[in-house]
């Protein structure tokens, strides 16, 4: 590991979807960008926890997966060459001596810049683990079987009996979505109502009357049998303590994530409980060249959406112009007008 300091115009916490496109948004302003996300990979929730999910409010894509959109953006941003400090949590953000802003990660590399976009989501996440005994020992089986937090590829689940548990908006979406690949699928939830999208949840009321999906209401995950790590069958209990044993391979409990900002927590920002509080117009974080964009951000009509985001990005990008450039006035150019360098 180096002492030495490691200088650039923007520094961005994050590697997600949205923290990708400030690249670009910066690249386009000139500014050259270090990126750190704790994870080894880039695409943050996106290539963590649904790679092959589709998401359908994208512009121009009717419909893309989170790994499809990871990888179009990566495409999107190599003319500018950023460079990725993966594996690394942002540890500590202080002022520098002539009015930047210091980021030290947790690996001591240390990046100097004059802005600082922040664009952590949820921060460190992980999913809620259900409280069963003995649950560890089912954990770390191959794809498709065991406990699974996680789908990264459907084919993992063909001809496989699966129980998903939860009643939200990824339980359904993965209940449907496994519907056409698995031999059996099973969904447990403690009460009849669902908490995904409308249109997902009739969806799935549609599938449950075919009899491509088992809707097991109202219960909730009592125990869990198999041996040797393998996983034979999910016990399903009622309130009134009847159980339900179902045959399974796979186990999906969709509780919903766990989620933690670390040392963000302690950056002097405009922080309500898990959230930046941001005026929308300039992104701005706190103290004047740290910016924020994304889903860990709030404000008056905010919607958790990644195309909110991409546009905070690009509103983000042209305020730390004037952290990198003070005193350089900023000609605003259209994409089709400027292009992109190295692109035709």
């Amino acid at each position: 590991m180096s002492n030495e300091v490691q200088k650039t115009d923007v520094t961005i916490v994050g590697a997600g979807p949205v923290g990708l496109f400030a690249v670009f948004e910066c690249g386009m302003l000139k500014m050259r960008c270090h990126v750190v996300d704790a994870l080894p990979a880039i695409g943050g929730q996106c290539s963590t926890l649904y790679p092959e999910k589709p998401i359908y409010d994208i512009p121009g894509h009717p419909a893309i997966t989170g790994q499809e959109l990871v990888d179009n953006l990566e495409r999107q941003i190599a003319p500018f060459q950023p460079t990725f400090h993966l594996g690394q949590q942002a540890v500590s953000l202080r002022q520098s001596g002539d009015g930047g802003w210091m980021l030290e990660t947790s690996d001591g590399t240390r990046i100097e810049s004059k802005a600082v976009i922040v664009a952590a989501g949820v921060g460190a996440f992980g999913p809620n683990r259900p409280p069963l005994a003995g649950i560890e020992l089912y954990e770390q089986q191959p794809p498709g079987s065991g406990v699974q937090y996680m789908v990264r590829r459907k084919e993992d689940f063909r001809g496989r009996h699966v129980v998903i548990a939860g009643g939200g908006d990824s339980a359904v979406d993965w209940a449907i979505a496994l519907s056409d690949v698995a031999h059996s699928l099973h969904v447990i939830h403690r009460r009849p109502k669902f908490r995904a999208a409308p249109e997902s949840a009739s969806r799935l009321q549609a599938l449950a009357e075919a009899g491509k999906i088992d809707l097991v209401i109202p219960y909730q995950l009592g125990r869990l049998e198999g041996a040797e790590g393998r996983l034979r069958a999910v016990v399903a209990v009622d309130l009134e303590g009847n159980e339900r044993t179902i045959k399974a391979d796979a186990l999906l409990p969709f509780y919903g994530l766990s989620q933690d900002l670390g040392p963000i927590l302690e950056w002097n920002l405009n922080l309500d409980s898990n959230h930046v509080t941001v005026d929308p117009t300039n992104c701005r974080a706190g103290p004047d060249g740290i910016y924020a964009i994304g889903d860990i951000v709030n404000y008056p009509g905010k919607l958790k959406l990644i195309l909110t985001g991409f546009a905070e990005a690009a509103v983000a990008a042209h305020q730390a112009h004037h952290n990198a450039f003070p005193g350089q006035a900023l000609h605003f150019e259209y994409s089709t007008s400027r292009g992109v360098p190295g692109v035709k």
